[in-house]
């Protein structure tokens, strides 16, 4: 990590708080036989809680390495996942082939929810218009709105998730708002947008925080955290036992957000997203620090290549290649706290959590 990190700060020993945090976090995991037996005890209570129901617990697959690693782990624990994948109209030709290798391979069965285009696409116009970084959060959004949506209708409690502390426990919060704040969301469509999104479905604070934990009991489950994941060794597990195949860079399933990650937040923010993924990679001891530092030489992006992908992003979103440029170069940013957003809602409910607390009751806010 460097400076395009503003918030990032040096002990007196010369680690940063990123290393700091990481080490923090790392004490969550529980590997070995610790980890084995924690995640036995939770996939049995999944399979009791799903005694006698078609599915024990839903899995959002994005054909991504880790929610397909989750895949075989659930697979090998006896889960019947029902698997969701969303379809937000940016699927690479290769994540639609893992997609289908890894279903076939363990056996569940598979929803796949197509996103509506137009709405889609305005909103997406909307955030380039906007400037802001994230330039994710449709994406995101909808496949948590999504698969929360899918679990409630199938009375599902257990959600299982490819997020992990040992590939993505270095990530600087000064890049991003919360990609879960609709009310962020819609306002950004309504400052930026043009047409509609009324087939654009989104997740409310009221849903989010209070109805899916509190109401309907839904828990998240991340199975990576019980084991010691390795990356490399993940890929060639799936490439051996389904004929998985990789990826250039950490989230080439979607062409949008390989755009997005390797080509928009580098030119107009200075972000490279390659630092706190491959710094993850350094803190779990996968990689050495002089490793990372020689894939940063290269280019975030395939320079052979871009000028195509840019006009395949710009026609598919019904805009010339100079108005897509001209949304990336311009000096036009906004950030996540320029307009409305549930943040203050969070602060008060943090109060109201803490005085729960204090008269007995456990509750915990969400990660976010």
């Amino acid at each position: 990590m460097d400076t395009s990190d503003p918030k990032i700060a040096f002990d007196a020993s010369g680690i940063c708080n990123h290393c700091l945090d990481f080490v923090k976090k790392s004490k969550l995991i529980l590997t070995g036989s610790h980890g084995k037996n924690q995640f036995q005890n939770i996939s049995n209570k999944i399979k009791k809680y799903g005694r006698n129901k078609e599915y024990d617990c839903i899995l959002g697959l994005s054909g991504g390495v880790d929610s397909a690693y989750v895949a075989i782990l659930a697979k090998d624990a006896g889960l019947r996942s029902l698997v969701v994948h969303v379809d937000a109209g940016w699927n690479s030709e290769l994540s639609v082939y893992n997609i289908e290798r890894i279903v076939k391979y363990c056996n569940f069965d598979l929803h796949t929810e197509v996103i509506d285009w137009e709405s889609m696409k305005n909103l997406q116009r909307a955030y380039l218009a906007s400037g802001i970084a994230n330039q994710d959060v449709p994406q995101d959004h909808i496949f948590f709105a999504t698969l929360y949506k899918i679990a409630k209708q199938n009375r599902i409690k257990y959600i299982l998730s490819g997020s992990n502390i040992a590939t993505e426990g270095i990530f600087p919060s000064s890049w991003h708002g919360d990609a879960m704040d609709s009310q962020n969301l819609k306002a950004i469509f309504k400052r930026f947008g043009s047409g509609n999104i009324s087939k654009y479905s989104t997740m409310s604070f009221m849903q989010y925080y209070i109805m899916y934990p509190f109401i309907y009991r839904m828990e998240t489950v991340k199975p990576l955290n019980f084991i010691e994941y390795n990356k490399k060794h993940a890929i060639d597990e799936l490439i051996s036992k389904l004929g998985y195949r990789p990826y250039s860079g950490k989230h080439g399933e979607s062409v949008f957000t390989k755009f997005f990650q390797s080509y928009y937040l580098p030119n107009k923010y200075g972000f490279d997203k390659r630092r706190p993924h491959l710094s993850s990679l350094i803190a779990s001891e996968q990689i050495t620090r002089e490793h990372a530092l020689r894939e940063l030489e290269a280019t975030p992006f395939d320079e052979e290549t871009i000028d195509q992908e840019l006009k395949f992003i710009a026609k598919k979103l019904s805009m010339t290649p100079d108005i897509l440029d001209f949304y990336i170069n311009n000096n036009t940013t906004t950030s996540y706290n320029d307009l409305p957003n549930w943040q203050s809602k969070i602060g008060l409910l943090r109060k109201i959590y803490k005085i729960l607390k204090r008269a007995g009751l456990r509750l915990s806010l969400r990660a976010h």
